[in-house]
This record gives C-alpha cells, sequence and structure tokens, in this order.
C-alpha cells in the first residue's frame, strides 16, 4: 500500500490536472454583499482548529440564523456557547491561531469557506451582541479573514443532507448517554446510565445559553 501514496505536488497534479480558473479566481479576501447575506441565514458552520504541534479539532457551533456576528468587511465573531468545558478549540486557538470556518444554510447545495486568524475576545460590547435569551456567553471568538469563498454542490448533492428521505431514525442507535457509558465503562449499572440520561437530557434542553 505504501508504494500507492502521493508525496508531492508534482504528483498530485498529475494525476488531478489544474484547476479551473473559476476556481481560483472566486478566491475572496474579505466580506461582499453575498457573503453577508449567506452568513445571515446561517445556522450552523463548522470550525477547524489545529493545536501547535498540528493537531487536528474541528468543533460544531449551532445558533439562530444570523450568529455569526459580521464586525466589519474582514472580522467575524462567533460567540462560545455553554459546552463540555474540553475547550479543544479554544486551547488550540491560544497555541496556533489559524482556522477554518464551514458554513452551512439548511437547503442550500453551496456553502462558504472562511480561512483566517482567530482570538478569544472577552470584549464586553462584543459578548453583548452575541446575546441570547438573556445570557451573554464567556468569550467570543473573532476571526480576521484570510481567504473566503463559495463551494460548489457537488458533496451536499451527493449527500442528499437536505433532503427528507435522507434522514436517519435516531432510534437506530442507543442514546448519547449510552454510548458515552458503553465506551468508558461496559459493565456501568442501568441505574447510573438512566442518571447520566437525565443529566445529558437536562443540559441539551436548560444549558443551551
Amino acid at each position: 500500500m505504501e508504494d500507492n501514496i502521493i508525496s508531492s505536488h508534482a504528483e498530485l497534479r498529475k494525476l488531478y490536472g489544474e484547476p479551473l480558473g473559476l476556481a481560483v479566481d472566486k478566491e475572496r479576501s474579505e466580506l461582499d454583499e453575498y457573503s453577508r447575506a449567506f452568513l445571515a441565514l446561517s445556522p450552523f458552520a463548522i470550525l477547524s482548529t489545529a493545536s501547535s504541534v498540528g493537531i487536528q479539532d474541528c468543533s460544531p457551533r449551532g445558533d439562530q440564523p444570523g450568529f455569526i456576528q459580521i464586525i466589519d468587511h474582514k472580522t467575524l465573531a462567533l460567540p462560545d456557547r455553554p459546552g463540555n468545558n474540553r475547550l479543544d478549540s479554544l486551547s488550540n486557538i491560544i497555541e496556533n491561531p489559524n482556522v477554518g470556518l464551514l458554513v452551512l444554510v439548511p437547503g442550500f447545495g453551496e456553502c462558504l469557506r472562511i480561512n483566517g486568524s482567530a482570538k478569544i475576545s472577552i470584549d464586553t460590547q462584543l459578548l453583548e451582541q452575541c446575546k441570547q435569551q438573556g445570557k451573554l456567553p464567556k468569550s467570543a471568538i473573532t476571526i480576521s479573514i484570510t481567504e473566503i469563498y463559495f463551494h460548489c454542490t457537488k458533496a451536499i448533492k451527493r449527500s442528499k443532507l437536505w433532503q427528507p428521505e435522507s434522514l436517519t431514525e435516531r432510534s437506530i442507535l442507543p442514546s448519547f448517554a449510552r454510548i458515552l457509558m458503553a465506551q468508558i465503562d461496559p459493565n456501568t449499572p442501568e441505574s447510573e446510565v438512566k442518571k447520566v440520561e437525565a443529566f445529558v437530557a437536562e443540559r441539551a434542553k436548560n444549558q443551551l445559553y
């Protein structure tokens, strides 16, 4: 298998060829009316970060449409809502500010790709802009845009992501809590599993903000 690995840019281009001019020319370095409108519609994004030694992490970010704040033509702010306090993304940003953001809009085949440099802000005015249900986030991730461009519909079309017939019954797998407890200790008593299920359900219902 190791004999069949692509390990150089020359080999890669020989296999795939050169990109279409449109794919290269679409890249921008700041927001325009179209990317602003897309961000205003989006309730979900995936944040990619890496540690100082390059260990990657991807984190889902979701809220009301338009939750990604537009500060100016080059700067975005992403509120950091309550989570599990692993702080993977935030810890990585302290070590390595380079981030990527994949922005989705339900029903749209296109997505918006953003690369830039991130910081963790606790500016009170900014946090006030991110308030939801009367609650402020503890911090916000500001992203200084270096690259921004729209991605075509092929991946979403192939996956049929937004098609109702693609939805999977949640009952096909155990609950989130049951999976966690099985991974941590397969011998966890059922009574304890139910306590964890109740705990997880309560947090998902009452600790969104």
